[in-house]
């Protein structure tokens, strides 16, 4: 029984996508206390790459960040570095492909993960409160012009930062899901992952739904259509919402026997588990509806001239 959530502001603009996902999320708590977390989707700078790296599994061992650092600056042009969270955060100027780069760092130690990769992509997420999450990154100041979120409840696999969500879709910048569910066919479809040779970093089925989306999309299906395939070729009973660059969309399966609510307005789309992180938001009065089953949406940022600071009203 998890929460998710996802905001998109239709105008394009920088809105206060942290606030907007950190009330939702804290409305879904009760359905997720085992951790938090969310993927903020803002500008992105010349090309730069922004790196979210655990380096370690309890702590950062002395030295660990300076030795990632310096693996990175034999790929990349390192731009800025620093310790935030559980995270080292690398900015990086980098052309190659983005799995040669992951592969470099991560071999310096088994417990190094690429928690998210991307241009615009932000993603932070840890074990306990959305309240907890926000304390240490501070995600009420993230800005942005959409953004995905989650709360977890441990059911198959272990509470740690790795099994939290959402996921970033390794090797493919800037994908990220949240999911609410279960995969029924995921040891099936991880087995033939797996015969590939891709690594699955957790136990937890929802790591499926990214590298799908990933391997769909680099065999020539653009994202909404990637979505619809997923529905197709996942089993069980989900709802899942995920994110691109300049796109946000939600699959529901056929049973539809997990709940998300939608409210569209010409203004933003917002989308969550349930209606009171809705109105947590946007206020009692907000006209939310239930998608029907087997329902697939996507929508797309606008081009639309940046806004630094604007607020979406409660």
């Amino acid at each position: 029984m998890c929460g998710i959530a996802g905001f998109l502001d239709k105008t394009g603009e920088r809105s206060s996508v942290g606030s907007v996902m950190l009330e939702m999320l804290s409305a879904l708590g009760r359905r997720g206390p085992d951790s938090a977390g969310v993927a903020v989707y803002g500008p992105a700078t010349d090309g730069q790459i922004k790196l979210r790296i655990k380096a370690g599994e309890n702590g950062i061992p002395e030295g660990r960040t300076e030795r990632i650092a310096a693996r990175a600056a034999i790929l990349a042009q390192v731009i800025g570095s620093e310790v935030a969270g559980d995270y080292l955060r690398l900015v990086v100027r980098y052309d190659g492909p983005i799995e040669t780069l992951e592969h470099a760092i991560e071999d310096i130690a088994p417990d190094i993960e690429i928690i998210s990769a991307g241009h615009s992509l932000e993603l932070v997420k840890q074990v306990g409160s959305p309240q907890r999450l926000d304390a240490t990154y501070r995600v009420r100041s993230f800005t942005g012009t959409h953004a995905i979120g989650h709360t977890r409840l441990s059911t198959e696999s272990r509470v740690d930062l790795s099994h939290s969500q959402p996921f970033y879709a390794h090797g493919a910048l800037d994908i990220a899901t949240a999911h609410n569910g279960h995969i029924t066919n995921y040891h099936k479809l991880r087995r033939q992952y797996e015969m590939r040779g891709i690594r699955f970093y957790t136990e937890n089925d929802s790591e499926i739904i990214g590298l799908y989306l990933k391997e769909r999309m680099m065999q020539g299906l653009d994202f909404e259509a990637a979505l619809y395939a997923s529905m197709r070729d996942f089993d069980g009973s989900f709802s899942y919402i995920a994110a691109t660059q300049d796109q946000i969309g939600f699959v529901k399966d056929a049973f539809g026997l997990k709940p998300l609510m939608l409210v569209e307005t010409p203004e933003y789309v917002a989308m969550a588990t349930e209606e009171q992180a809705l109105c947590a938001v946007f206020g009692q009065g907000v006209q939310a509806r239930e998608p029907a089953p087997g329902v697939v949406r996507v929508w797309r940022v606008p081009v639309s001239p940046e806004t630094v600071g604007k607020k979406v009203a409660a």
